[in-house]
């Protein structure tokens, strides 16, 4: 079996300007924000991102990266509105696509067993199918119930963040929670999954249920050991969100010359330059 073990940056390299990227997680849990970075780090535009949507969907339209979004919400959890993607929004700036979560989840799904479209419930009867014109509804040739046909939602490539994963890219997660991060992978003509560890493949199973092996290597074209990856969102049991940090971040968003600052000190280096800073300033709160 193939080593699929990469950096972050050869991950960014199979990225191409204008695709359609699935980003794992929800809202501000369990995100690959280490790849997330090496996009903000990149020359990548005009992306079309496809998210459950937190601080990656935030600081990809802060970046100028983003040209559409389409998502269920973007939330940061502990703070309800993701202050960049909001300033996106009102200013016309990206175009948007928002659905019900369960018509998002749907949609990943019919793409990741080649369906052009699924029937639900979901969005009958809301405003889902107002500022969403393009969807249509189908009749039922059973028994003749009116449900809507979300469409497919093909990636391009996936991005998600887990617990553990073996070099060979089976990925698996520990917390209370997969999401969706299975229904990305299968929708995607590329998913890449950054991690917490990579193992050997026999303790992934060792002291957790073969179940929570939910991502297999099949889906996976890549697999990242990125300690820390997912911060500043949690990927419980390793670590929770940093409740600080995403108040500095929501805060330095309302002012340009403050917005800067927190460039300048958190993302105008490296990964590494990154994860030393969040750890000196870590210092100075205990302190």
């Amino acid at each position: 079996m193939s080593d699929k073990t990469m950096s972050g940056s050869d991950v960014i390299g199979r990225l191409r300007s204008g695709m359609t990227i699935g980003i794992g997680g929800w809202g501000s849990r369990r995100k690959p924000m280490s790849l997330i970075r090496e996009i903000l780090r990149s020359d990548l535009k005009d992306l079309t991102i496809v998210s459950y949507g937190g601080p990656d969907v935030g600081l990809l339209c802060s970046a100028g990266k983003v040209a559409k979004v389409i998502f269920g919400f973007v939330s940061l959890d502990s703070i309800p509105l993701d202050p960049h993607f909001r300033a996106a929004r009102q200013s016309g700036s990206i175009e948007v696509e928002e659905y019900d979560e369960g018509m998002l989840q749907w949609g990943l799904y019919a793409a990741g067993i080649r369906l052009p479209y699924l029937p639900t419930r979901a969005g009958l009867g809301s405003d889902v199918m107002t500022v969403n014109p393009g969807l249509r509804t189908v009749t039922d040739p059973y028994g003749g119930q009116t449900l809507v046909a979300m469409p497919a939602i093909h990636l391009d490539a996936a991005l998600v963040h887990m617990n553990r994963a073996d070099a060979q890219g089976n990925a698996q997660y520990l917390g209370p929670d997969l999401y969706f991060d299975d229904l990305f992978c299968m929708a995607a003509d590329q998913a890449f999954v950054s991690c917490e560890q990579i193992v050997p493949a026999a303790e992934l199973t060792a002291r957790a249920p073969v179940s929570t092996v939910r991502i297999p290597r099949l889906l996976v074209s890549g697999v990242v050991a990125a300690p820390h990856g997912a911060h500043f969102t949690s990927c419980v049991p390793d670590y929770d969100r940093d409740e600080a940090f995403q108040r500095e971040y929501v805060a330095a968003a309302k002012d340009p010359q403050r917005w800067q600052q927190f460039l300048d000190r958190y993302l105008s280096g490296s990964e590494a330059d990154y994860q030393r800073a969040v750890q000196t300033a870590g210092e100075g709160v205990s302190a």
